[in-house]
């Protein structure tokens, strides 16, 4: 089975097609570092993935995107793509906790704890048992607040003094790590989940509220 997978929770702007079999092998995929960029680049991405899979995008059964946490504006990118790119090529769109993608890509033989940067010196954050398989999660929170042993990801590269683990790798989901996540959905045919985004906080903007009537004195 021919996938492709997009994610826009990170900083890291990924899209990359693999085959689903008895494992995943990526036949292609670009990544960017560029929490800006979400919107313009993932399209061309998942284009240039495919042509270094040696496919079109037309030739995928089924789409994988990480559904976050994520900051709003990122996240929304890759979703959005996600749906759309379903729509047109009437193929399934199976959302996966971004976190799960990188706990899939951690090889450690304890427990351990997924970390990225949620900004406004917050982090999203998950816990794992050692096989990958979340027990806890998904939180935002303060790291001053948590205290991990052992982590991944970006937000745990960037306060490892505060949360007091040992980071390992991987820092962002990867195309592996997103196909892996929604293996057996994908292998057992199961109707995808909603396209909902793991915000986990309420975006800054906000209806502006009823005008105030003016009456004359």
């Amino acid at each position: 089975m021919l996938v492709l997978a997009l994610d826009t929770s990170t900083p890291a702007v990924t899209a990359g097609v693999a085959e689903l079999g008895a494992g995943v092998a990526v036949l292609g995929e670009r990544v960017t570092l560029d929490a800006r960029a979400h919107g313009e680049l993932i399209t061309p991405h998942a284009l240039e993935a495919a042509r270094d899979a040696g496919a079109a995008v037309t030739d995928v059964a089924a789409i994988v995107v990480g559904a976050g946490p994520g900051p709003f504006t990122g996240l929304r990118a890759g979703l959005a793509t996600a749906a759309a790119l379903g729509h047109a090529l009437g193929v399934p769109v199976h959302p996966v906790c971004s976190l799960d993608a990188i706990a899939r890509q951690v090889t450690v033989d304890e427990p351990f704890h997924v970390v990225t940067d949620a900004r406004r010196r917050e982090v999203y954050w998950a816990a794992y048992a050692a096989d990958g398989t979340r027990t806890d999660g998904p939180h935002v929170q303060a790291p001053a607040e948590l205290s991990f042993s052992v982590a991944a990801g970006d937000g745990a590269r960037r306060y490892a003094e505060q949360l007091g683990a040992r980071v390992v790798e991987p820092y962002y989901p990867s195309t592996a790590g997103l196909v892996e996540a929604a293996r057996d959905a994908l292998l057992g045919g199961a109707e995808p989940a909603p396209l909902t985004p793991l915000y986990l906080r309420r975006p800054d903007a906000v209806e502006p509220g009823a005008r105030k009537r003016v009456t004359a004195s």
